[in-house]
């Protein structure tokens, strides 16, 4: 089966200015790929470029869907991104997602809010619907933003730091969401995030994004504690802690 997005020799960039290239990977259905790297690395670009938003420089990009034909994606932005002051309802939020399928002139209808029901309980918010989106922690706004995502019936699901910001246990809620739909789902899911103990313990494979030091592969193989250390310019550890990668600025004894 050929992969739903393959990179070959691609240069990235906006106008004249190069962020990456030399770009040259796939993702295949059903996988569970991550992307880390600083800052300004290119992750946005690669995602843009994925999305179709931005066009690259030169090489060659082929993105398709399970059948051949237009991929459908369902793209879950980072939570600052989204305008809080507009008074939304978690049900205007999610049904956002329904455009594509009501299209430019119609109404939704009665199949656009059953969608929208079954989004909200397919991420345990199906009690909030009239709920102002301002007035929710951060884990819940997150959960509905992944639900707007899901109305628009993706076969692929981009996540741009889903769980930046949070506590411990919200974030963990959102990534044992996240594996449940891609277990379960069986959606292709890419995880954008720079916190590396999110995506080492729970993608199969991942590209490390930073100018001239791009790496993709195998977790176990990309994560380590020398390529973490020249992509931060400092000393990185990665230990396993009760079955768990955890991965710590500087060399385990405490210097940093």
């Amino acid at each position: 089966m050929q992969p739903l997005i393959e990179f070959r020799n691609a240069v990235l960039g906006y106008r004249r200015k190069v962020v990456l290239e030399g770009v040259n990977f796939a993702i295949n259905a059903g996988e569970y790929f991550g992307m880390v790297g600083p800052n300004g690395a290119g992750k946005t670009t690669i995602v843009r470029s994925i999305l179709g938003t931005l066009k690259l420089l030169s090489g060659t990009l082929d993105v398709r869907g399970i059948d051949g034909g237009p991929p459908r994606f369902g793209y879950v932005p980072q939570r600052d991104r989204i305008d809080s002051v507009l008074p939304y309802t978690v049900e205007q939020v999610v049904m956002m997602g329904r455009y594509r399928e009501v299209g430019f002139a119609r109404r939704p209808g009665a199949e656009d809010r059953a969608s929208v029901v079954s989004c909200l309980q397919h991420v345990d918010l199906e009690t909030l619907h009239h709920r102002p989106f301002n007035d929710l922690s951060g884990g819940q706004k997150q959960r509905v933003l992944i639900a707007r995502a899901l109305a628009a019936r993706p076969e692929i699901l981009i996540l741009d730091e889903p769980t930046n910001g949070m506590d411990l246990s919200s974030r963990i809620s959102i990534l044992d969401l996240i594996n449940r739909l891609h277990d379960e789902d069986r959606l292709t899911v890419i995880m954008i995030s720079h916190l590396l103990d999110d995506v080492a313990n729970h993608v199969k494979r991942i590209a490390i994004v930073e100018k001239n030091f791009f790496q993709v592969g195998a977790v176990e193989e990309i994560l380590t504690a020398k390529n973490l250390s020249s992509l931060y310019k400092m000393p990185v550890t990665v230990s396993s802690i009760g079955g768990s990668t955890v991965i710590l600025a500087g060399d385990g004894h405490g210097n940093g």
